[in-house]
C-alpha cells in the first residue's frame, strides 16, 4: 500500500494536469489511491473470514484476531488518505511550475 498507489495515481494523473485540468487530475489519481487501499481492505476481510471460519471450523466458539479486523482496515485506509494528501500537494507543486513557464523570467515572483 505504500509503494504503489501513489506513484500511479500520480502516473494517472499528470497527463490530465498538464492539459490544464487540475481538479480532474486529482480526482482521477484519487481513485486510483484510494481504489487500492479499498481493494487492500477487502482482501484483508476475506483473509480475516477465512480465519474466522477455520476456527469456527476447529470447534472453537469465538475467535478474535490481533490485531482486531478495524485496526487492519483503519491502518489501510490511513495510508491512503497520506498519500492523497501527497498527491493533492504535489499537484500543487505542479500547477505552479506549469503556471509560472507561461512567464518570463524576469516577472515571475
Amino acid at each position: 500500500m505504500i509503494a504503489a498507489p501513489l506513484p500511479l495515481g500520480m502516473l494517472v494523473a499528470t497527463p490530465i494536469w498538464r492539459r490544464g485540468e487540475w481538479i480532474l487530475g486529482n480526482v482521477a489519481g484519487t481513485v486510483v489511491i484510494f481504489g487500492a487501499a479499498f481493494a487492500l481492505i477487502f482482501r484483508e476481510w476475506a483473509a480475516l473470514d477465512a480465519l474466522q471460519q477455520a476456527c469456527f471450523d476447529a470447534g472453537y466458539a469465538a475467535c478474535f484476531p490481533d490485531p482486531p479486523a478495524f485496526m487492519r482496515y483503519a491502518i489501510y485506509a490511513s495510508i491512503g488518505l497520506v498519500e492523497a494528501l501527497a498527491l493533492f500537494l504535489i499537484s500543487l507543486t505542479v500547477e505552479r511550475r506549469l503556471r509560472e513557464r507561461a512567464y518570463a523570467p524576469e516577472w515571475r515572483r
